[in-house]
């Protein structure tokens, strides 16, 4: 089974020019989806993606990107 990234493309931390490239090299078969993911109060004040159902967030795209990569090899 494929992983899916959901990544919102309207709250002020996200920047996805740059974590969907990132996301992408972690697991470039995932499906990818781009949209509101209703999590305006998280997206407001940290980074966050949807990982396979579950909601990640951190301080920094940097620290995401490790959530991340640590949840997928669990």
């Amino acid at each position: 089974m494929s992983n899916e990234f959901r990544v919102c493309d309207e709250c002020k931390m996200i920047n996805i020019k740059t974590l969907v490239p990132r996301l992408k090299e972690i697991d470039a078969t995932a499906h990818m989806e781009l949209g509101c993911q209703s999590y305006c109060g998280i997206g407001f004040k940290k980074h966050f993606a949807v990982v396979n159902g579950r909601y990640l967030t951190a301080l920094t795209e940097d620290q995401l990107v490790e959530k991340v990569k640590k949840h997928l090899t669990r």
